[in-house]
Parts: structure tokens; sequence; C-alpha cells
């Protein structure tokens, strides 16, 4: 007779005693250094099977990998022998000079995100009635649905607001009868509602984490729907809930400058890259965030305020160029601020010349400078921008000229506005989706096929070798 009792497996692995912290501690100190060993592959075999480290050609420009109406980044030609030469910086936005948008703006002394969100989303500048209905649909968006902020903000704060809002943003998933729909229709609705609600998601997010880990007075402001999105995010993000215009009309600027760069960068290629996969608005703009997140992408304005305030706590008279040269020396030879060798809110990947970002906000920076009595402040930013790239070259040997990026005066546009540094970033973001929205829009209605890039396999096969005899 047949014995039908399932017969029990033996393991040969001993049961072990729980993790101690110290034990848990040496784990991973131990095996990080094998994954450092495993991991690594010769620099030789990049160029032996011709792999664009970084998806860039060898002479630094953006492999081609896709097609966009949205905006085109100018900074320099290619000639007949694949060189780069050189060219002032341009950047459009469907098109449309970016600098005939905020001087147009400037002249009208009106408010220009609302209409530049519009002109990326939907590749047209808005007429006056367009423009109108387009701002009142953005204000009826500004709050978060009923209970958000109480319970996915304020009941899990976060020490990074960047966090905190990529986690929101996934949380309002669950706050859409329809979040799945990826008819342009439905995304439109879902894009739309995104952009109106990030300041409001930024302001708590911040709030949240200054009641909770810093302990201070928890300030929540409602949005206010007939204002601008520069407006609301300073409304939002101050005790008071107090702003001038002009302090209001420099973010609106900042917003704009910032709100589509392309789209080979890398927060907006992440977002045609998870869009190509179908998945939901929600997933393609979290990811998008966690991107920007990322210091080497959204982080650079941030790099400059605090090296600032290093050079600030370092020199004592910052209006001594010569002091300061001597500082700026310091940390080309890695040997002041963080150590890198950097000086920051210089040079760009693609602008080779000028940014002509950079431009359009020093204008408006200085006259902000001279409202708040900090031209001492921002006549150091300028020589920083003049003096610099000299000294890049003269210290470091660098043969190509380091114009200064957007990230140096949007440095000194945030610090002059009291913006905590914790949420420059996050405005960045603010700024940000309009164009994510309209790449993922754009990936969804001319892409068709998930991307899908080549990585060569470069480990030798190896025998399986039995657990008893390692």
């Amino acid at each position: 007779m047949k014995d039908n009792k399932a017969k029990k497996s033996k393991s040969i692995i001993k049961p072990t005693t729980p993790f101690s912290k110290e034990r848990e501690r040496y784990f991973y100190t131990s095996m990080s250094k094998m994954l450092a060993e495993n991991n690594v592959i010769e620099n030789s075999l990049y160029g032996k099977f011709n792999v664009k480290r970084g998806l860039r050609d060898p002479n630094g420009a953006g492999v081609l990998v896709g097609l966009t109406h949205i905006s085109d980044v100018q900074g320099y030609e290619v000639d007949s022998d694949g060189k780069k030469v050189a060219i002032p910086g341009k950047l459009y936005y469907r098109g449309i000079d970016i600098e005939d948008i905020v001087t147009n703006c400037l002249k009208e002394d009106r408010f220009g995100y609302e209409e530049t969100s519009y002109l990326l989303l939907f590749g047209q500048l808005p007429n006056k009635k367009q423009l109108e209905t387009y701002t009142a649909l953005l204000g009826s968006k500004r709050d978060l649905p009923l209970g958000f902020s109480r319970d996915m903000i304020l009941t899990a704060p976060s020490k990074s607001v960047m966090n905190k809002l990529a986690r929101s943003v996934l949380a309002l998933y669950s706050y859409d009868n329809n979040p799945d729909d990826i008819s342009i229709r439905n995304v439109l609705r879902q894009s739309i509602s995104l952009i109106g609600h990030f300041p409001s998601l930024i302001a708590y997010g911040y709030q949240a984490k200054q009641s909770y880990f810093n302990n201070q007075s928890l300030h929540l402001h409602y949005s206010d729907p007939s204002k601008s999105t520069a407006e609301n995010i300073l409304r939002l993000i101050r005790p008071t809930g107090e702003y001038t215009d002009l302090e209001a009309k420099l973010l609106d600027i900042c917003l704009i400058l910032h709100a589509e760069h392309g789209g080979g960068n890398n927060s907006s290629f992440t977002t045609h890259l998870v869009s190509s996969s179908g998945t939901d608005t929600y997933s393609a703009i979290a990811a998008a965030v966690g991107s920007l997140k990322g210091p080497k992408h959204g982080g650079a304005n941030i790099e400059v305020i605090e090296m600032i305030n290093n050079i600030k706590a370092n020199v004592k008279d910052i209006t001594n160029f010569n002091e300061v040269e001597k500082y700026l020396i310091k940390i080309l030879n890695g040997e002041a601020n963080d150590k890198s060798g950097l000086i920051y809110g210089l040079g760009h990947a693609v602008y080779t010349i000028s940014d002509p970002r950079a431009g359009l906000l020093k204008s408006m920076a200085k006259k902000l400078a001279k409202d708040k009595g900090l031209m001492e402040d921002f006549i150091l930013y300028d020589f920083i921008e003049k003096r610099a790239p000299e000294l890049f070259q003269e210290v470091k040997g660098v043969e190509n000229k380091m114009p200064a990026n957007v990230d140096l005066y949007s440095g000194f546009v945030y610090s002059a506005l009291n913006i905590p540094i914790d949420i420059a970033t996050p405005i960045f973001a603010t700024s940000r989706i309009s164009g994510w929205c309209a790449h993922r829009i754009e990936e969804l209605v001319a892409g068709g096929r998930i991307m899908r890039p080549a990585y060569k396999c470069v480990q030798s096969t190896l025998p399986y070798v039995k657990l008893d005899q390692r």
C-alpha cells in the first residue's frame, strides 16, 4: 500500500537567529563592497561596443531618440565634420521665442505662466477669451480633494518636499474616478487638475515638514482661484500670505522660463519613457518628479544658493572682488564649499555661448535687488557670471566657455523672495508640470511604441555551483 503522505523537504540551510541592528549594519557594509566589485564595467568596453553613454554622442550632443513639436533648445550647430559650433542660445516654446513671451508679458505688466501653460499644452497661443477660460479652469482646480491635505499630507509628512510631492501625485490616483483611461480627453482633464493642484501640494508638503520635523507653527492658507499660479505659491508658503506685485511678477517669470526645456532633459524624457508603456497619468508625472529631484537635474538652483551662502560666510567683504576671486579659486581647487571643484550656476549641456533664460531673468532680478536693498548680493552674482568662466579656463584649463545658466539667477531670485531652500526644486516642478503634461500627451498621440533601448551584456557565462560546494 502506497504512502500518500507528502514527504517533507529537507533544507540544508539552518534557521538563523533574528538580525540585530549591529549585524544588519555589518551585512550592508560588507555586501556593499561585493556589489561595488561585481558591477564594475571597464570604460574601454563602452568604446568597443559604441555605447552612447548618457545617451550622448562623443561630441557631447544628445542621441536623437524622438521628435517633438513642444520646444527647441538651441546652443550649437554641427558642421559637416561633425564638430559643434557655438552659437548664442535660443529657446522656443511651440516655435515661439521665449524672449518674445517674457518681453510681452513684462511690457503689458501681466502674469504669463498661464498663457505659457496653454501654449505648451495646446500648441498655439490663446486669444483673450481662451486665456480667460483656461485661467478660470486652473483656478477651479487649486483646491485639493476633500480631506486630501489632512489624510495624505499632514498625517504623513516627509523630510523631502519633493518626495512628498511625488507621493501626493500618486495618491491623487485614488481620488480619480477614471484614473487609468489614457484617452486624450481624459489625460487632458488629469493634466489640468495636476497643474492647478501643484501649488497647494508643495505648500502643504512644506508646511507639514516644518511642523513635524522642525517644530514650527503650521500655517495653512486656502488658495485663491482668482489669483495666478505665482501669486498662489507666495500666498500659500508665507505665514501671512502677503506678497508684493513685483515679487509675484518675478516668480511668474521664473515659472515661464522653467516651464519647458526640450524632450531630452531627464524629467521630460522620463515622462515620454514611462508614458510609452501605457501607464496612467499619475504614475508618469510622479516618475518625472522623481527625476527632477535628482541633484544632477533639478537641484542645481539649490546648489547655487548654498554656494553663495558659503561664500558670504567665508569672505569678509563680498564687495572686495580680490577676496571673492581668491575664494572662487579655492572652490575650483576643491578646497572650499562642497569640495566638488565646481562653481554652480555656470555651464550647460546644450548652451555654449549664452543661456537665454539667464539674461531674461537677470534684468528682472536687478529690479528686485534694488527694491529689497540687495544690490551688493546682486553684484556678487554678476561678478561670478563675468569672472568665474575665466577662472575655469585659468585654473582648470577648460577651453569651453562656461556661460551663466538660468540656475545662477533663479538662485538669487529665490533667496531674495525668501523662498525656503526646501521648496526651490518643488517650485521648479510646479513650473515644469505643464511641459511634462504636454510631452505625455504628445507621446500618447504620436509615440505608438513602448521604448525599449538595448543594453549589451558583458558578463561571461559561468557554471552553476551547488550550494554545498560554494
